[in-house]
């Protein structure tokens, strides 16, 4: 088996800084790709978020890793920014594009989980909608144009969740909806171009963020399980990641396109393990643990 399948592939991670991008960029460069690892979260300025990450520090994990990293600073909301980030891409690289991720969120200071849509502060939510969900349609529709051209590549819009189901709170549940759909209708769009479009999301997600909140790192994630004994079956963002590339390397990836995916059934069709070589498969613990009190998960969309 190729441990490195992705070598001569170029991949953009939008959003790449942290979390589940941060996963995905590192597990591509393991895979041998040139990953171009774009995000507002610099050396030379922040987000506003007031995270300590930086696509530096990312794009330094995905040479460590064996692929190369190259970090752009960019505003995914900025149209013009966007534009000379594909352009420096074509030029650098001949006009290859073969995966582009679409993984902007920074919407958590922006979601109410306590209150109803009426009772919201409807600028902040149309600000989360904006940065969640525009930012992911101005990239791919500059960038789309690369593998258009060359007649093949994939398209992965990370969200959160495959179903139907409520997500906890109106613009929160909207974005990450819409995301699952913008894979969907470019997938519809791109097949006759040999280009696939899919959604993934993971599960129960240790991001940076999450293990603060927790007050662990991820090497001590298992005490929190004190705390949250739910937390016993998150998974670390190389999980994500190690999909993704195995979405990426796949063959028949066309036979794909269109559909919503999860980790947790993508590990049993690729027979990747998160990286302590655990297999977690959060939507079997939902169905143990969790859906007698909140309902079944749901059926892929």
């Amino acid at each position: 088996m190729d441990d490195r399948p992705l070598t001569g592939k170029v991949a953009l991670v939008a959003g790449g800084t942290r979390g589940g991008g941060r996963g995905i960029t590192v597990q591509l460069g393991a895979a041998g790709a040139t990953v171009y690892v774009s995000g507002r979260s610099s050396a030379s300025g922040g987000s506003g978020l007031g995270r300590r990450e930086t696509i530096e520090e990312t794009a330094d994990l995905v040479t460590e890793a064996g692929g190369t990293g190259v970090p752009v600073r960019t505003d995914h909301a900025d149209p013009d920014q966007v534009r000379a980030l594909v352009e420096r891409i074509a030029a650098e690289r001949d006009g290859r594009l073969d995966v582009l991720v679409d993984s902007v969120w920074g919407g958590d200071p922006l979601t109410d989980w306590e209150r109803p849509l009426w009772e919201q502060d409807l600028g902040t939510g149309l600000r989360l909608l904006r940065q969640a969900v525009e930012t992911h349609v101005i990239t791919s529709r500059f960038a789309l144009p690369l593998m258009v051209a060359r007649g093949q590549g994939l398209v992965v819009e990370v969200t959160d969740g495959n179903t139907a189901r409520y997500r906890g709170s109106f613009f929160y549940d909207l974005a990450k909806s819409a995301v699952i759909r913008l894979a969907f209708a470019q997938a519809a769009e791109l097949r006759p171009h040999g280009v696939a479009a899919v959604a993934v999301t993971p599960g129960f997600l240790r991001s940076e963020a999450v293990l603060d909140h927790f007050g662990v790192t991820e090497g001590t994630w298992r005490d929190a399980a004190a705390k949250d004994p739910h937390f016993a079956y998150s998974e670390s963002p190389a999980y994500l990641g190690r999909a993704v590339a195995a979405l990426a390397a796949d063959p028949n990836i066309m036979d794909k396109s269109g559909r919503a995916l999860a980790t947790w059934g993508l590990y049993e069709e690729y027979g990747f393990t998160d990286a302590d070589g655990t297999r977690p498969d959060w939507a079997a613990h939902w169905a143990e643990a969790l859906a007698d009190e909140y309902g079944p998960l749901g059926d892929p969309v």
